[in-house]
């Protein structure tokens, strides 16, 4: 079992930035690859980014790209999403997630966090 707790959400301005945070416990080894996902209201969840186990590879959505950084720090068990030049269509609840590998998928994640709240004003 992993337990995933993300942090750091909250009301920012359209270009404004957030950093959010999601602390692993548990059975870490197994499920070490990483992913954001995010949820708005009336929208299916949809991939954001992801993070291999070692951090060496990652992947974005276009959506996202060039203004979401996703990164980790093992020793902490802890994975980030910092968001930049933040647009109201960002506004969502976001939702950490843990797998195997780091894939798209959602179906491809065993263990997911209870989500934390975006919102982007205009």
């Amino acid at each position: 079992q992993v337990q995933l707790v993300e942090s750091g959400g909250g009301l920012v301005q359209a270009g404004g930035s957030l950093r959010l945070s999601c602390a692993a416990s548990g059975r870490t080894f197994s499920s070490c690859a990483r992913g954001w996902f995010r949820q708005a209201p009336g929208k299916e969840r949809e991939f954001v980014a992801t993070i291999s186990c070692n951090g060496g590879n990652t992947y974005y959505a276009d959506s996202v790209k060039g203004r979401f950084t996703i990164s980790r720090d093992n020793a902490k068990n802890t994975v980030y999403l910092r968001m930049n030049s933040l647009k109201p269509e960002d506004t969502a609840v976001y939702y950490c997630a843990a797998g195997f590998k780091p894939v798209v998928a959602s179906i491809a994640y065993d263990y997911w966090g209870q989500g934390t709240q975006v919102t982007v004003s205009s």
